[in-house]
């Protein structure tokens, strides 16, 4: 219920303004200023919330308002997500502790507002969720940091001149592909995506770096195996200016040792 005010002029020996409000129930009755609340008798409030319990002492003048900021303090909650009720019923803010019957030693309890308890798990499972992401992210960033070491040390090989088989580099780029689907697989929002970019960038150019180095290597091997075998080819020039390899042998005249005849045997 909102408050009603209003303003008059009271003759003392000075005249002064007084500001009138409404409370709830329909009383007229002067308005407080801050510091004659604080100024008042002071009470204790048992407070329950949840399994938890509070004991809060706040100026006897003050309002639902006033309380649920001191209990804010206490509790981590802010004001706009907590429920105060008294005597079963739920208080607003500009209530007075005083008119609605709370005194000393009286006891209130405390709620949290269901929205704000369904925002704050929402945000409790995606903060699981990423922090889940993060470990996975770590997980494969720890095992390209030692594929690295081998492309490293593959890549001292190769520009130190040493061939490599084709197989070292298949292997390990297979290896590394498998940590590109892991990282595929790791849903992961904010910073957590971040980090899996950065490595899924990293392990390509690893890939790519492989890849220079087998072309390398191949090349290297292919000049290796030039040097190695010499051809040597003598042309022989004839009269006819036709080259062949091979000089031909000189021709063999024919001898032959047979003899031709054509006598006829008659048989019976």
């Amino acid at each position: 219920m909102k408050r009603a005010t209003s303003k008059s002029l009271v003759s003392n020996e000075f005249d002064r303004e007084i500001d009138w409000e409404l409370r709830p129930g329909g009383m007229l009755v002067q308005k407080r200023d801050a510091g004659e609340a604080s100024s008042g008798p002071m009470i204790k409030i048992k407070v329950s919330h949840s399994s938890y319990h509070h004991d809060i002492t706040v100026p006897a003048q003050s309002t639902f308002g006033d309380l649920k900021r001191v209990l804010a303090q206490e509790t981590g909650l802010e004001p706009k997500e907590q429920r105060l009720l008294f005597r079963g019923k739920e208080k607003e803010d500009e209530e007075c502790l005083h008119m609605a019957g709370v005194k000393d030693m009286s006891k209130v309890i405390l709620l949290e507002d269901p929205a704000s308890k369904e925002r704050k798990l929402e945000e409790m499972q995606r903060n699981q969720c990423i922090l889940k992401a993060y470990e996975a992210v770590a997980q494969v960033r720890a095992e390209v940091d030692k594929l690295s070491e081998k492309v490293n040390a593959l890549e001292v090989t190769v520009h130190g001149g040493t061939k490599v088989t084709d197989k070292e580099f298949v292997v390990l780029t297979e290896l590394l592909m498998m940590q590109l689907l892991k990282l595929d697989s790791i849903e992961a929002d904010g910073e957590a995506k971040v980090q899996r970019r950065i490595e899924v960038r990293r392990v390509q150019s690893f890939v790519d770096t492989l890849d220079n180095l087998k072309a390398r290597n191949s090349n290297a091997a292919f000049s290796n195996s030039k040097n190695v075998v010499s051809v040597t080819t003598k042309w022989e020039t004839f009269d006819s200016e036709v080259g062949s390899l091979y000089a031909p042998k000189a021709p063999t005249p024919l001898q032959s040792s047979t003899k031709i005849t054509q006598d006829w045997e008659v048989f019976d």
